[in-house]
């Protein structure tokens, strides 16, 4: 049962908050700038008003979650350091004096039982994108494309690299106060075998624990409770052997990851307009339209878009075109430039309308393939003699020996393709494509700054979560930084 929005605070001693909270403090500014009544209204049909016993406000519970995704700390410490940070408990609309906290482990309850079937990533976004086109911080009409990567958070080895570096910092923390402790921590583990980390990580764990001065330092108690978290979920996760959503994607022709993707919309102030969260073997180009109808329902006007290579197939470009938005993005070099090098290609003969190779033999017939007004362009493929391809001196590197048939095929260049390499040629086109590095530095934010480099969870419903969060909590400082601007 669900009692209502939070409710005024009455106590003495709130003018502590003037005090010690100043105007200038994240979470205050936060607050001022974000009305959190939206959380309640969207969440409102997942609680009964009137059946079993009262639920925590949703709006608390929600912002207990931008604190962790904010500070980047454990369910555990999350709650126990809004029982001592002023600034925490301004935010969460708490008392000074409140000692009456929730549980750490409701908030895994919130997440799985509340969340799970709410559009959490377009509703956050639209909320800061809205935000923003009311303070006057989004003006433009141009948005940027790309797509960043997120590995799992559980296969064998990320989970045990992500374990043995909460034991590292753990250690780390203890050291600085008392490096006489070390005989009493168990060895490092060398295995590569994520239950021999797990095993190592409790028996450091223990150890910490009965430090009972050490462990009762703050820093120390927080690193000892964010590696418990860790090793709770990969003990849980083990039973499941890995993450069944993650797919295998590909960086680059020679690199690989085992994870998902965010295909994301930036505007030119650096603000994520849109997001289609996927699993990682997805390809960035089709999610284009997606994006651009995200954007323009979040309240944004589209004029433009600044993407790279993957985003310039016949499809977007014709998208682009009905939607009268200009499309700053390179054509794949095989269409506008061709595969081959310069020594491989054949002269054109105008008046004979055929190839002449190389060693001046002319095509003997032609033939086009393909239909016009489809994904791929048509191709005209020549047809050389073979017998005197197998008598030619030139044909190292050009017949196959006993190949049955010699050909030469050109791609045809529909006039959408010509008109957007005339586009790409463009001075216009030129100066505006240097821009797309914006997306590039938000993305590594993202990932470095804001722990989106690995997913914090397993399955796509986790990982969206996660991008909800963050693109949130990211948005909302790009606000506060352009409205101080």
């Amino acid at each position: 049962m669900i009692k209502g929005q939070q409710e005024f605070i009455l106590s003495k001693y709130m003018e502590l908050y003037d005090i010690l909270v100043s105007k200038d403090n994240f979470l205050r500014q936060i607050n001022d700038l974000v009305d959190f009544s939206f959380v309640y209204d969207e969440l409102l049909p997942y609680y009964s008003l009137d059946q079993g016993r009262g639920a925590k406000d949703p709006i608390l519970m929600f912002k207990y979650l931008l604190l962790k995704t904010i500070y980047k700390i454990s369910d555990v410490d999350v709650v126990n350091r809004s029982l001592t940070d002023l600034s925490f408990k301004y935010f969460l609309n708490l008392a000074p004096e409140e000692t009456n906290l929730i549980n750490p482990s409701s908030l895994t309850k919130f997440r799985k039982l509340r969340l799970k079937d709410m559009n959490l990533l377009d509703l956050l976004i639209n909320k800061t994108v809205q935000i923003a086109i009311k303070e006057g911080v989004l003006k433009s009409k141009t948005i940027i494309l790309d797509a960043t990567h997120t590995k799992a958070r559980y296969n064998q080895k990320s989970a045990r690299e992500e374990l043995l570096e909460r034991a590292k910092l753990l250690r780390k923390e203890v050291y600085a106060i008392d490096e006489s402790v070390k005989d009493k921590f168990p060895k490092k583990v060398t295995s590569g075998i994520l239950e021999d980390v797990i095993e190592y990580c409790e028996k450091l764990s223990n150890a910490v624990s009965s430090l009972e001065k050490i462990s009762l330092f703050p820093k120390v108690k927080e690193r000892l409770n964010y590696l418990k978290e860790g090793i709770k979920d990969d003990t849980e996760e083990l039973k499941r052997s890995k993450d069944e959503d993650a797919k295998i994607g590909h960086k680059t022709a020679d690199s690989s990851f085992f994870g998902y993707k965010s295909h994301l919309a930036m505007s030119d102030e650096r603000i994520i307009t849109g997001a289609v969260i996927t699993t990682g073997e997805k390809a960035d180009g089709k999610y284009l339209k997606e994006l651009v109808e995200k954007s323009e329902k979040a309240g944004m006007e589209v004029e433009e878009i600044l993407a790279d290579a993957a985003y310039s197939g016949k499809d977007n470009i014709e998208f682009a075109k009905e939607k009268e938005i200009k499309l700053i993005s390179k054509l794949n070099p095989s269409v506008s430039k061709g595969n081959r090098k310069k020594e491989d290609e054949f002269e054109f003969n105008k008046d004979a309308g055929m190839f002449i190779c190389p060693a001046g033999h002319i095509a003997i017939r032609k033939a086009r393939t393909g239909k016009k007004n489809q994904s791929a362009n048509q191709v005209t493929t020549y047809y050389f003699d073979v017998e005197k391809c197998k008598r030619c001196s030139k044909s190292s590197g050009c017949y196959k020996e006993g190949a049955k048939s010699k050909s030469y095929s050109v791609t045809i260049k529909s006039e959408l393709h010509k008109n957007q390499i005339e586009f790409e040629n463009s001075e216009y086109f030129k100066k505006r494509y240097k821009e797309r590095y914006k997306i590039e530095a938000k993305n590594s934010e993202i990932k470095h700054k804001h722990g989106y480099d690995v997913a914090t969870s397993s399955g796509l419903l986790g990982i969206q979560m996660q991008g909800a969060l963050t693109i949130f909590t990211i948005n909302v400082k790009r606000i506060l930084t352009l409205k101080k601007k």
